[in-house]
């Protein structure tokens, strides 16, 4: 019989509040103890950020991060202090500082990092493959709708001129996903994903390559290829339902609650894809 899990959540955005409601559901399994935001509305059970202390996390097993990756970075030594992560927001571990800093510490305080697979599929067999040092490359590729990209610069011009296109996709990026994860944060945590569970590889060896296409009004559609040794090859494409202006696919919620509650059977003492 696994102990209740109480939860605290990062985050009330769409995703944030979804959690909230799913894991409250599950009573049996997780106990929501309270969230932070980064703004709190008037009457909202929410706590601002400057409560995310060592006072309010005394009675949380396990922290649920879907906010932002600032907030990772931020926060994640201080939550680590006292319970298990869930980083929502992966692209933060592009930082080999942060990756390596929280890393350390979940082995030092006995603790689990959690993070979701979201969109990419096959994570356990690719982090299979990169335990046994068999993965030699992979390439993750995500096509988008241009308004579904939150994008830094240079990556913001390029989708700029990609939204003025009706046919043709815009190859917005090729190259390792370490120098995507700043210029489009919001968007391509599958790739971080990806990057963590092909840890042999890592975000440097790991390539991505983003595309804006004004056709898929309907989807993202996000394409793996994992090569192994002896010219083994799996290709993988995922057709994830999703409105043009939609950061996250709609199957990604669930996607992250499933990784939640995979998540209680993990070890502690390391970093886990989920």
């Amino acid at each position: 019989e696994m102990a209740l899990v109480r939860v605290g959540i990062l985050g009330n955005g769409h995703l944030g509040k979804f959690l909230h409601s799913e894991l409250s559901s599950l009573s049996s399994e997780f106990v929501v103890v309270r969230v932070w935001n980064r703004s709190v509305a008037e009457g909202e059970d929410v706590l601002p950020l400057e409560k995310l202390d060592g006072d309010h996390l005394s009675d949380i097993d396990l922290v649920v991060e879907v906010a932002h990756p600032l907030l990772v970075k931020k926060f994640a030594p201080l939550i680590l202090q006292h319970s298990d992560l869930f980083i929502g927001s992966p692209t933060c571990l592009a930082d080999q500082e942060l990756l390596d800093a929280v890393k350390k510490l979940a082995v030092e305080k006995n603790r689990k990092v959690l993070v979701p697979a979201g969109a990419f599929w096959g994570g356990n067999d690719i982090q299979k493959m990169a335990d046994k040092g068999t993965l030699k490359a992979l390439q993750v590729s995500m096509s988008k709708h241009p308004d579904s990209f939150k994008l830094e610069s240079p990556l913001k011009e390029i989708n700029e001129k990609a939204k003025l296109e009706t046919e043709k996709e815009t190859v917005l990026y090729e190259g390792p996903v370490r120098d995507l994860c700043s210029l489009a944060p919001n968007n391509v945590n599958t790739m971080a994903g990806a990057s963590i569970a092909a840890h042999n590889l890592g975000f440097d060896g790991v390539t991505a390559r983003l595309v804006a296409d004004p056709k898929l009004r309907d989807w993202h559609i996000v394409g793996v290829v994992a090569t192994g040794p002896d010219g083994f090859e799996v290709e993988t494409i995922r057709k994830n339902p999703a409105k043009p202006g939609a950061v996250t696919g709609q199957l990604t919620y669930f996607s992250f609650l499933a990784s939640i509650k995979e998540g209680r059977s993990k070890p502690v003492g390391g970093l886990h894809i989920c």
